[in-house]
């Protein structure tokens, strides 16, 4: 699990830090002034190279003037270095107005397809060694994990399994398993250890006796760990083909939800021409909250990744994710729009782990109205940051096509 929970942790890590809007722009925005600053370096030695290699083997007192031959190669280097110029600065142009013409909480599903099943179990394959040993030979340890953030009384089934190199299950015996809190290196924990079993024989969640995957499941709340609130950690002892192997699984628990929904939902078109659906909400714990749902149209077929992220106030609210206009009249779904899957939590800037989690509402929770597709606006979205890069980049593009010009236009060289 090691790969993959560092993947979900750093996934929304960009969360932590308010105004995303300004992380998203300026990521794309500094990423492209690096490559930039980069290639113009690597243009401008190009550029001077021929100028310099002419120039050593021209006579000692060969003309320079614009209309010579060395000249005329200099110029031709330099419209070349300018041409280049001008092709990245337009496709900079275009990749970040393509990019940003939805904001941030309203994206296209094929854009966030690993975001768009967050209850499909996490699969990994990794070699079948002990900690610091040797990896055995034709074989992987192939392992899943229901879930990485589990909240209340939510429980987390894990599975082991020994392939070969074409995926077939082979004979593998679970030595021992035992879960406990993971703490700061000087703190204690509180909670003991918890011997956890895995079998093959069709019960206590595992699928089905005799195929060689074994299962556990592990109910922090119910099985020693009520009431903690931070990271529990499996590890798993093996046997297989006569080689020992080692694997561990890791969680982050939330005792206690910072809010609770109310199980109101609605859906509205506002002013601007996107779809908004309400969810109602007591919260018990102000700060900022991320709220992710998924869009799916009539068909089935998911539509859009919608995310709330701010700070909130206690009480009674409601928490708005909204359908940009301009993504329905590009992906034309079929209406009406399911919103399912809906995954909430406080960020938690006061210790670890970062999130405290609200219930997750799984499946399908709120079914919109028919809503016709010429009420959604075509425009794109409209932000000042979003508009004074637009600029920049014009800019760029703007003076690169000068220079290009201007070398263009002038005369060739003399015979």
């Amino acid at each position: 699990m090691r790969g993959q929970v560092y993947l979900h942790e750093r996934r929304w890590l960009w969360l932590r830090w308010g105004a995303p809007v300004a992380v998203v722009i300026g990521g794309l925005f500094g990423w492209w002034v690096v490559a930039w600053q980069a290639d113009a370096k690597s243009d401008a030695v190009a550029a001077t190279a021929p100028a310099r290699s002419a120039a050593a083997s021209a006579p000692a007192r060969a003309p320079t003037a614009p209309f010579s031959a060395l000249g005329q190669q200099t110029r031709e280097a330099q419209l070349t270095l300018w041409q280049r110029r001008l092709e990245r600065a337009e496709q900079a142009l275009d990749t970040y107005a393509a990019h940003t013409r939805f904001p941030h909480t309203s994206r296209p599903a094929d854009e966030q397809a690993d975001q768009m099943y967050p209850n499909e179990p996490v699969v990994e394959e990794h070699p079948l060694r002990e900690p610091k040993g040797k990896a055995a030979d034709g074989v992987r340890l192939r392992t899943t994990q229901q879930r990485v953030f589990v909240q209340g009384d939510e429980s987390v089934r894990f599975t082991v399994a020994l392939v070969d190199e074409e995926g077939r299950a082979l004979p593998l015996r679970v030595t021992s398993a035992s879960a406990r809190e993971v703490t700061r290196p000087t703190v204690a924990s509180l909670y003991p250890a918890l011997p956890v079993v895995f079998n093959d024989d069709g019960s206590n969640g595992d699928t089905a006796a005799g195929d060689r995957e074994f299962s556990a499941t592990l109910r922090p709340a119910a099985q020693g760990f009520a009431g903690l609130a931070g990271q529990i950690r499996l590890e798993v002892l093996l046997d297989g083909r006569g080689e020992r192997g080692f694997t561990y699984f890791d969680i982050y628990v939330t005792a206690e939800a910072p809010a609770a929904w109310s199980g109101r939902v609605r859906d509205a078109i506002d002013s601007s021409g996107s779809l908004n659906f309400y969810l109602g909400a007591t919260v018990k714990q102000p700060g900022r909250y991320v709220v992710t749902g998924r869009i799916d149209d009539a068909d089935g077929q998911p539509v859009a990744l919608l995310t709330f992220n701010d700070e909130v106030g206690g009480g009674d609210t409601e928490f708005r994710l909204s359908l940009f206009g301009k993504l329905v009249r590009e992906a034309q779904p079929a209406m009406p729009l399911t919103l399912r899957d809906v995954v909430a939590f406080r960020l938690r800037e006061e210790g670890h782990p970062d999130r405290a989690l609200m219930p997750r509402l799984d499946g399908p929770v709120h079914v919109s109205g028919k809503h016709a597709l010429a009420s959604f606006s075509n425009a794109e979205w409209s932000a000042e940051e979003r508009s004074r890069y637009l600029a920049e980049l014009t800019r760029d593009v703007d003076e690169a096509r000068r220079q290009v010009d201007r070398l263009s236009a002038e005369p060739a060289a003399k015979p």
